[in-house]
């Protein structure tokens, strides 16, 4: 879902709250598959390319994809290899051939468990591109995408930078990093897919990610923190000079405790 091409700042004329964090979802899809497919998107640039490569090969995998957007990642795996793959979004707004191999059920992420057509289905990954932030129970979700695993399966899951937003707050504030980077409070942004909607997020620290994990049984393989090419470096500097402000995203490689 959201990536870090998403920017901030402050208005009143829709809000994403806590209780019902996939309403806005429902407005800005349509523009965030738009902003994608700019040639100088940072899902282009940084996080598709890293989320692949920590997919690594996907032949004869089955991949569910939760807050898919129109499918076009998981399109892309099937493409590669994978199969009985399965996009969940709430939004609905899936691609209209998908290729065979992939099924696309409308579903709130919240309610994973209780999914239409995923009860008794195990998968050999599970993506959270973005899309976890607008999970209302965060705990609940990630162990019910748990007990879906497959045998050696992993959970990769991407979220922004928290920093990111430490940083705009502070400056929208007047305050400082820190102060922002621990506070507890909800904030709101402007989308920066449509000017026309505010989103309000829960504030998190690396360290309440790191706990939501363990809490759900989990623990992290590997996390990487992706930066531009040397060669997108030179050709966007006006990226760069984003990724130096903002950091970008955190991508994590998850894996059950084991005997849990």
């Amino acid at each position: 879902m959201a990536t870090s091409d998403d920017s901030q700042a402050a208005t009143t004329s829709h809000t994403d709250t806590p209780e019902d964090p996939g309403e806005a979802w429902l407005e800005l899809a349509p523009d965030y598959e738009r902003a994608r497919t700019r040639e100088d998107s940072l899902d282009r640039l940084v996080e598709w390319p890293a989320q692949r490569d920590l997919l690594g090969d996907v032949t004869e995998r089955s991949v569910l994809d939760v807050g898919c957007g129109n499918g076009g990642k998981l399109a892309e795996l099937v493409g590669d290899g994978a199969t009985a793959s399965v996009g969940v979004d709430v939004s609905g707004n899936f691609l209209s051939a998908p290729p065979p191999g992939l099924e696309f059920i409308r579903g709130d992420l919240s309610e994973l468990d209780s999914v239409p057509g995923l009860a008794g289905r195990r998968f050999d990954r599970i993506l959270f591109l973005q899309s976890f932030g607008y999970a209302k129970d965060p705990v609940r979700t990630l162990q019910a995408a748990r007990a879906m695993l497959a045998d050696d399966g992993f959970i990769l899951l991407t979220r922004t930078q928290p920093i990111r937003y430490a940083v705009e707050r502070a400056e929208q504030n007047g305050t400082s990093l820190g102060e922002e980077y621990f506070s507890t409070a909800p904030f709101s942004y402007l989308s920066g897919w449509n000017d026309q909607i505010t989103l309000t997020k829960r504030p998190y620290t690396i360290s309440d990610l790191i706990n939501v994990f363990s809490a759900a049984g989990l623990w992290i393989e590997t996390a990487i923190e992706p930066q531009l090419s040397e060669d997108a470096r030179r050709r966007y500097p006006h990226k760069q000079a984003w990724m130096n402000k903002y950091l970008g995203i955190l991508i994590f490689k998850l894996r059950p405790h084991p005997g849990q």
